[in-house]
């Protein structure tokens, strides 16, 4: 049974960095795809970035050239490396790996 668990959310003046990981059961991982999300208050669940299983990224316009997603298959995590961070990426951060999500980290981005 797959389960994801997020982690590394906290609370960053604007301009900072932070990390976030996700830590994925399950002997699927190495063939799975893996994804970030974000919901603001308020606001819909959107898109922040994908990586394939070979390794392929993508990110959505807003975190392009600041955020980087990447992955570690030996250890079946992920991680969302957050740079240049803005009040408007404030946000509950998701990981997701085959339609199973996690409970969510918290990322507060003070001006």
């Amino acid at each position: 049974q797959v389960r994801v668990v997020e982690s590394g959310g906290g609370l960053v003046q604007a301009g900072g960095s932070l990390r976030l990981s996700c830590a994925a059961s399950g002997s699927a991982f190495s063939v799975s795809a893996l994804g970030w999300y974000r919901q603001a208050p308020g606001k819909p669940r959107e898109w922040v970035a994908t990586i394939t299983a070979f390794g392929s990224t993508d990110y959505a316009t807003s975190v392009k050239g600041r955020f980087t997603i990447s992955r570690d298959n030996a250890e079946n995590t992920g991680s969302l490396q957050m740079n240049s961070l803005k009040p408007d990426d404030t946000g509950v951060y998701y990981c997701t790996m085959r339609n199973v999500w996690g409970q969510g980290t918290q990322v507060t981005v003070s001006s």
